[in-house]
C-alpha cells in the first residue's frame, strides 16, 4: 500500500543560462504534495503540484522525484506533457511538450543534490539541455519542502 502523501509548502528557484543571454530566473512558491518512493532497494522521495501561470503550463500537474544522489524526474502531465530523466553523468533523450508540438532534447545532470526526508528539506539539480547535441541550456533547479501539515 502507498505511503500517505502529506502536504507540503513547495519553494523553487529555477535557473537557466542559455548562450549569449542573461539568466532567465523563475522563482515559485506552491502548495503539493510529498510521498516516499523507492527504485529497487533505494528510497528517494516525490514533490507533485499544480502548476499554474506563473509556471507558464496552467492545468498541468508536476511531478518530481529523486531517488539518491543519482537519479530525479521531472514530469509534467496536462495541458504540457514532459518527462525528463536527470541521471548524473548520464545523457538522456527525453521528451518535451510544447503548445507547437513534441520536442525530444538531450539531458545530462552534473550534480544532484537530495537533502529530503519524511519532514522536507532540499532538492538540487544541475543539468545541460541540447538538442541534436547543441547545447541549448545550462540548468539549476533549487526545490525546498515543508510538510504543511
Amino acid at each position: 500500500m502507498p505511503a500517505k502523501a502529506k502536504k507540503v509548502t513547495i519553494t523553487m528557484k529555477s535557473i537557466s543560462d542559455t548562450a549569449g543571454g542573461a539568466p532567465d530566473v523563475m522563482e515559485l512558491i506552491t502548495e503539493g504534495t510529498l510521498r516516499p518512493v523507492t527504485l529497487g532497494k533505494v528510497q528517494g522521495w516525490e514533490i507533485s503540484y499544480n502548476d499554474s501561470e506563473a509556471t507558464g503550463f496552467a492545468g498541468s500537474v508536476t511531478t518530481v522525484s529523486c531517488i539518491g544522489e543519482e537519479l530525479a524526474s521531472m514530469t509534467r502531465n496536462g495541458a504540457a506533457n514532459a518527462r525528463l530523466i536527470i541521471e548524473k553523468d548520464r545523457r538522456h533523450h527525453c521528451h518535451y511538450g510544447t503548445e507547437y508540438g513534441e520536442m525530444l532534447l538531450g539531458i545530462s545532470a552534473s550534480r544532484i543534490v537530495n537533502n529530503m526526508t519524511e519532514d522536507g528539506g532540499d532538492m538540487y539539480f544541475k543539468y545541460t539541455i541540447d538538442v541534436n547535441s547543441a547545447l541549448v541550456s545550462e540548468n539549476e533547479i533549487y526545490l525546498n519542502v515543508k510538510v504543511s501539515e
